[in-house]
């Protein structure tokens, strides 16, 4: 099948919606006869992105600013590509997107983390018409705790499918000795280390990082990814144990994970419950494919792949004092280390992009061999003809749908 994937912010951009869209993209594109990419782009950056996904790009009519009228335009610049007619589906993670292809006729398949139904209530009705339209293949969620509430919204199962972020081995493929690796970023090589990585700012429950770096002044906490002066950086002036590191590049972030003695996911339910940006976060499975010990926070997403006592150790949420016990038993207990980073190295076999792109793919021809025919649209045949057509068009959609997804349509 032809598969269009559709991406409404600029390329390359180091944001983990990029990383996950395009990487998956890039890994299903091979397994299709023919896959494009849709994304807003001059030419130089264009070109750039063709190279990232491995496919052509189809640029979109849409301004880089705002972002809100980016998207916007993207949706409705779509559905007048010739890509958009060929292809046997749409592929995409915004919900604008969607919807406006399956009104103008198409199939889509969506691939998002974020569990709409419980963070934007009033869409709830929405959501439901569209997830269960007939040509609404399937929507891949990232963790099961985001398909569990569209379930709870009343979506059929059959329509839901958890597949799991991935790695990418090739980060991971010259790995230091830990002392090498400490010698290299200037942490003395007895000097035990904490080790976070991703954005920092405070969304992420880094306060209780803080609060139990207070604890431990032993040890040597590094929180890698910081781009800005912010709350976090201000609280951490005061602990002579914390180190703030800039945002790194992927070659330049892999002796920190080798200088890791713990690698640490934030245990905070805050970024889930408050904020919503963060469910079972893409750090994961890079750190169970760098084999060294995990301390995190038992949590429901979390514990979809993170075991207690097997492949990573996990604490009592927004505790920093169970955080800092946790902390010292892991990096006291050599045997318990070696465990735990060997386990999680050995599952992180089953996490990469590969992996996932294969599993989508296999629910798409499943779900496709069952999937009803695209209706019929037509396609200005000649660019002279593209205002008259579309303004047809758009009369047509407002007489006889008023922009309602018809549930069985």
């Amino acid at each position: 099948m032809k598969i269009l994937f559709t991406f409404e912010n600029t390329l390359p951009n180091d944001q983990a919606d990029a990383e996950v869209f395009v990487t998956t993209a890039r890994y299903l594109a091979p397994l299709a006869p023919h896959a494009w990419l849709h994304v807003p782009a001059p030419d130089a950056p264009a070109r750039a992105a063709a190279a990232l996904a491995g496919m052509p790009v189809v640029r979109a009519w849409a301004p880089a600013h705002p972002a809100v009228a980016r998207h916007f335009a993207c949706g409705l610049g779509l559905v007048w590509r010739r890509a958009f007619h060929e292809a046997d589906l749409v592929y995409t993670r915004n919900l604008w997107v969607a919807g406006l292809s399956i009104l103008c006729g198409q199939r889509v398949v969506f691939d998002h983390y974020r569990p709409w139904p419980d963070q934007v209530p009033p869409l709830q009705p929405l959501l439901y018409r569209l997830l269960c339209h007939r040509r609404f293949i399937a929507h891949v969620c990232h963790s099961q705790y985001t398909r569990s509430r569209y379930l709870a919204l009343g979506v059929p199962a059959a329509k839901l499918y958890c597949v799991h972020n991935g790695f990418e081995p090739d980060r991971l493929r010259d790995r230091l000795p830990i002392a090498t690796a400490k010698a290299r970023i200037g942490v003395a090589p007895e000097r035990k280390t904490v080790v976070y990585t991703g954005r920092i700012n405070h969304k992420k429950g880094l306060e209780v990082v803080l609060e139990a770096a207070r604890r431990l002044p032993e040890h040597e906490f590094l929180l890698v990814g910081s781009s800005a002066e912010g709350t976090i950086e201000t609280l951490a002036r005061d602990r002579s144990n914390v180190r703030i590191v800039p945002w790194q590049s992927e070659t330049a972030l892999a002796q920190f994970l080798d200088a890791a003695d713990v690698l640490l996911i934030p245990p905070s339910r805050r970024p889930l419950a408050a904020y919503g940006s963060t469910v079972l976060p893409l750090k994961v499975f890079l750190y169970l494919a760098s084999g060294r010990p995990i301390v995190a926070g038992d949590t429901a997403d979390l514990r979809e792949v993170l075991r207690h006592g097997e492949n990573a150790f996990l604490c009592r949420p927004d505790d920093p004092e169970d955080l800092a016990a946790s902390i010292r038993r892991v990096t006291g207990d050599a045997g318990l280390a070696q465990r735990l980073g060997a386990a999680a190295r050995a599952d992180s076999a089953a996490y990469t992009w590969e992996a996932r792109a294969r599993r989508i793919i296999a629910i798409i021809q499943e779900r496709f061999a069952s999937a009803p025919p695209r209706a019929q649209t037509r396609r200005p045949g000649h660019r002279r003809a593209w205002l008259g057509q579309s303004g047809r068009w758009l009369v047509h959609v407002l007489r006889r749908r008023s922009w309602v997804l018809p549930r069985n349509e």
